[in-house]
């Protein structure tokens, strides 16, 4: 082997773990942003959340089998999954809001299992794949033998955008002043005439659709296969905790902090792999109890 080579080899998967951390990062908090503004906002504690990022998955795999293109398929999901998170909180969810938490916690666990079985009734128990755009099916070579794939950086990309009108939405819009009052003090938004149901509807079906649509961009890197909304919800806890409940920014940054220890926890300690998110969010807690960000 040249001089230099093992140098630029381990650079290059260095660079590769860094990527990886980043993009998945980036994806979870896509689906902890709507969990944290849903349990901030709205208080309610939706274990069926996972399930919409399932939903999304499943949906990339049946629209690209029918329309031939995961683009089409997404732009087709994303309003289809905010009407359904929208009706979902009309029918279901709205009735919550001055329940018990055990009660949300039934109701959302009914979720989880019927949602499953629609799952297996209309689509089957087999794992899918979803074919990646051929515009972006190509790889960047980092190394003789190592690259990196450029749908994952395309998938880095869109969520650093959605990042970024999710801030503009919710600091510099009317809309986002209504959601921002609502986080701090429900009952005063409702005092000054706002029509806080509304809010709650919109932020719950923002939520579903921001969950779906992590879904549907994962679904080609991660296959499309039962049970898959499980550790997303888990994770995405875990992420709402550390970052701060009601906080979109605790959330990001806390993605961000576990989709490194995740991605590197595999890497450097694989016979421990399934503790680091854990351990750091106890270091986190011990630090500051109530996550990273206060609420808001």
């Amino acid at each position: 082997m040249p001089a230099g080579q093992g140098t630029l080899m381990d650079f290059a998967s260095f660079l590769i773990q860094m990527l990886n951390s980043l993009q998945y990062g980036l994806l979870l908090f896509l689906v902890a942003s709507g969990l944290t503004l849903v349990f901030g906002i709205m208080g309610i504690i939706n274990l069926a959340h996972g399930s919409f990022y399932m939903i999304g998955a499943y949906l990339a795999f049946v629209l690209t089998s029918a329309t031939g293109s995961l683009f089409l398929a997404i732009l087709l999901g994303i309003p289809l999954t905010f009407i359904v998170g929208a009706f979902l909180e009309w029918a279901l969810f709205s009735h919550l809001y001055k329940r018990e938490h055990l009660e949300q916690v039934l109701l959302t666990y009914g979720l989880i299992l019927i949602f499953e079985e629609l799952r297996s009734l209309l689509v089957g128990d087999e794992v899918h794949g979803v074919d990646i755009p051929a515009i972006f099916s190509a790889s960047i070579p980092l190394s003789d033998v190592l690259s990196y794939p450029v749908y994952r950086l395309v998938i880095s990309g869109v969520c650093i955008v959605l990042a970024v009108a999710l801030y503009f939405v919710i600091q510099r819009t009317r809309l986002g002043m209504m959601i921002r009052a609502g986080n701090h003090d429900r009952t005063m938004v409702e005092a000054l005439g706002i029509n806080i149901n509304m809010i709650y509807r919109v932020v719950f079906a923002l939520g579903f659709a921001l969950a779906a649509l992590a879904g549907m961009l994962a679904a080609p890197i991660s296959s499309v296969f039962p049970n898959m909304g499980s550790h997303v919800l888990i994770i995405s806890f875990v992420i709402v905790v550390i970052g701060g409940i009601g906080s979109v920014w605790g959330a990001l940054i806390a993605a961000l902090v576990i989709g490194f220890a995740d991605t590197f926890g595999k890497v450097l300690l694989p016979d421990y792999a399934g503790m680091v998110v854990y351990l750091v969010m106890a270091v986190v807690l011990l630090w500051r109890p109530e996550g990273i960000l206060k609420k808001g």
